[in-house]
């Protein structure tokens, strides 16, 4: 994982070289921060235009807000995983691995889907119960032909 980090920042440097040197050429000279402000704000705001197309779709969809909980719940777990792996890394406490990484969230997944299967589970015995609970309550007498086959 350390090789992981260490070449993700060699490519963010050198990203970061040649956008200074491309803002220099076209006469703009940014400082560090004015860049960070340009392609933070930049990255930032056309991130936030997908998650919010994105999230516009899951509204309609049933139990969106399930749906929106994993999401959020997903992204602060793979916060946590990678600060945890950096930590490990800082204080030599342990190996600093992506595998650690992949396999801490894959715990949370599979927590996930078994609390997704027995809340499916209880939801589709409540409903169950409510179609008989609902049809025992039907007076055969007192209902239209068209009402008992809703």
């Amino acid at each position: 994982m350390k090789e992981v980090i260490l070449l993700l920042a060699d490519i963010v440097n050198e990203l970061h070289d040649a956008l200074i040197a491309l803002f220099d050429l076209v006469g703009f000279e940014l400082s560090d921060k004015d860049l960070h402000f340009w392609i933070m704000g930049a990255i930032g705001i056309v991130t936030f235009f997908v998650v919010h197309f994105f999230f516009k779709l899951l509204e309609k969809v049933k139990w969106n807000i399930t749906i929106f909980s994993f999401i959020y719940t997903f992204t602060v777990m793979i916060v946590l995983v990678f600060a945890i792996e950096i930590q490990q890394a800082i204080t030599n406490r342990g190996n600093m691995e992506f595998a650690d990484a992949v396999i801490g969230l894959w715990g949370f997944i599979v927590f996930f889907f078994v609390y997704a299967v027995i809340g499916l589970l209880i939801y589709f015995i409540r409903r169950q119960k409510q179609k008989r609970d609902h049809n025992k309550n039907q007076d055969p007498r007192t209902t239209s032909r068209m009402d008992r086959y809703k």
